[in-house]
């Protein structure tokens, strides 16, 4: 197997393992925000605010996270 080739093979195992990961983390959250509804919602609101404060906030699906008027032409 060439180099090339192994490191596909690598990428498409981390890519299945993320997913996986992802998967179970998402239901582990549903789960949580059902118990525990307001701790749920106090936290995503402050992790919200945290990523708006650090300018990592998405603004469209392209992940812009700057607004258009403030960019440099």
């Amino acid at each position: 197997m060439s180099v090339v080739n192994k490191r596909i093979e690598g990428a498409k195992a981390q890519a299945v393992r993320q997913r996986n990961y992802r998967r179970a983390r998402d239901r582990a959250l549903a789960r949580l925000s059902r118990d525990y509804p307001n701790v749920y919602r106090t936290y995503l609101e402050e992790e919200m605010n945290a990523d708006e404060n650090m300018g990592k906030k998405w603004l469209d699906i392209a992940g812009n996270t700057k607004s258009s008027r403030f960019r440099r032409r």
